[in-house]
């Protein structure tokens, strides 16, 4: 039997990057994400890793590059505006197609904001962020334990991908402390061989890893081309979601993260007055879970999505039910988390 222990939530997504293999972090501090290279500094040294305390978000995330272009499993975390100055680097890793684990542990914007949790991020993390037409598999928790088991998915997902995973909480799930069953990581039988890293002189054809394509000038249409394929592959391959309450359901609740988490306990207690609503929370954001939603569509009466910001995944949910029914929000910016009588209060208004 695994180990349970009460962590942090920042501790146990740095506990599980290094259980997943983590060979290389970088990072700046910013709250509310600190605990994760605090604790990687002495953990990551006790092993022989490397820790990096850089310069600045814009070096972590270049250093990322370096090392994931090595071979290495790399990682780095930050808060929403340090996330935004990787934003340059996250697009270079995508295009040089490289596997990279980054976590955001958002807080309140825009600006400097605050230092509460926040959903606003959201539409950085799932169009990308950065330049050029790219995309992030992007995971999104809803308790500590959740934040342990997927940040080890995460590694696994990169690499199997090449692509950058974002691993996106928030500072209340971050700062939250919970038991968590600390699982011994399982390497999947498929991750595929890294042949292509930058590994010095091995008596080979030499690899090149780069991310400008002058000549021909067709040479970066047909990289595009190639990337897309890939993300179209990581539609149809990927897609995690939990349902509650949703077969007889005239209402459906679409919310993430620790949003889902007060609006799973409003629906059950919803149900216990005789209301008929159900709850669909999204874990992997990107890809959205648009399948699932878009067959509730054809039997619910109405949606509505709950989220901490001012509406933006509700674009997505809207997008997935495509007209059928109405689609309401719920929601509001700077660091505001609804709670179970707010949510259910908003359900006995729209049933």
């Amino acid at each position: 039997m695994a180990e349970k222990v009460l962590m942090k939530g920042n501790n146990a997504i740095a506990e599980a990057a290094i259980q997943a293999g983590c060979g290389f972090y970088a990072g700046y501090p910013i709250t509310p994400q600190n605990e994760i290279p605090e604790y990687l500094s002495k953990k990551m040294h006790d092993i022989g890793r490397v820790f990096i305390q850089s310069e600045s978000e814009l070096a972590a995330i270049n250093m990322v590059f370096g090392a994931s272009a090595a071979g290495a499993r790399a990682m780095t975390s930050s808060s929403s505006p340090g996330i935004s100055l990787k934003q340059e680097g996250i697009s270079y890793i995508a295009g040089a197609e490289l596997p990279c684990v980054i976590v955001n542990i958002a807080r309140g914007g825009p600006g400097l904001g605050n230092i509460s949790g926040a959903q606003s991020d959201y539409f950085q993390s799932t169009r990308g962020g950065g330049h050029g037409d790219y995309r992030l598999i992007v995971l999104a928790p809803s308790s500590v334990q959740e934040a342990y088991d997927l940040t080890m998915k995460s590694f696994d997902l990169a690499d199997i991908y090449r692509n950058p995973v974002l691993l996106l909480s928030d500072g209340y799930l971050g700062q939250m402390i919970e038991p968590v069953e600390l699982k011994e990581y399982k390497k999947p039988n498929n991750l595929p061989a890294k042949d292509w890293a930058l590994t010095g002189c091995k008596g080979r054809k030499p690899n090149v890893m780069k991310t400008l394509y002058l000549v021909p000038p067709e040479s970066l249409i047909k990289h595009n081309i190639h990337l897309q394929e890939k993300y179209g592959r990581i539609k149809k391959d990927l897609c995690l979601y939990e349902e509650a309450e949703t077969k007889d359901a005239d209402l459906i609740i679409v919310a993430y993260g620790i949003a889902a988490r007060v609006c799973k306990g409003s629906v059950l207690k919803a149900r216990k007055e005789g209301i008929k609503v159900g709850l669909v929370r999204p874990i992997t954001l990107w890809p959205f879970p648009e399948k699932i939603i878009s067959q509730l569509a054809d039997k619910a009466k109405k949606f509505l999505v709950v989220e901490m910001s001012m509406g933006q995944m509700v674009e997505d949910v809207r997008l997935a039910v495509n007209g059928k029914k109405p689609v309401e929000f719920f929601g509001k910016a700077g660091g505001w988390i609804p709670s179970l009588d707010m949510v259910l209060e908003k359900i006995k208004e729209l049933k």
